[in-house]
């Protein structure tokens, strides 16, 4: 699984207007259910919410991966958005989050859930990639990087 079969340029957002963690949650939510009709936006803030309080899903370097599992997909669906500022998403190690994966997947698919939140794991443990991350411009130029950096993992 490579992160363009889940990720799509028209679901990146460059700069998120979100200054609080359910700013952000929603904000991404309302972009990927804009995209993908076939997901029930108040279902899918449902799942997040569910998820992020049994824990934070920033796992810390600046990056969060917040993620559920919805019924009616047919498969691994994803949005990004970066916050140039950072956001508090009460991360492990306490710094403010600025890199964001919001990833869904179908109910019944703990494989193809799992391979894609490692895939996103394995692209952001490289600081060298966050940083590229962080200093570009717009979403064309993100999904560049993604989909380069992706191929050399």
């Amino acid at each position: 699984m490579k992160i363009a079969d889940i990720l799509q340029e028209n679901l990146i957002i460059p700069a998120l207007k979100a200054t609080t963690k359910g700013e952000a949650l929603d904000e991404m939510t309302r972009v990927l259910a804009n995209v993908h009709p076939e997901i029930d936006l108040e279902e899918l803030r449902r799942v997040l919410a569910e998820r992020e309080q049994l824990g934070s899903t920033a796992i810390g370097g600046g990056i969060a991966i917040p993620h559920g599992k919805l019924p009616g997909l047919d498969r691994v669906l994803a949005a990004f958005g970066r916050s140039p500022s950072g956001i508090d998403f009460e991360s492990v190690d306490g710094a403010p989050t600025r890199l964001f994966f919001l990833l869904v997947a179908p109910e019944d698919s703990s494989g193809m859930h799992l391979k894609a939140l490692a895939r996103i794991s394995r692209l952001l443990k490289e600081e060298s990639v966050r940083a590229r991350l962080l200093t570009c411009n717009d979403s064309t130029e993100l999904f560049r990087i993604m989909r380069e950096e992706d191929t050399k993992r």
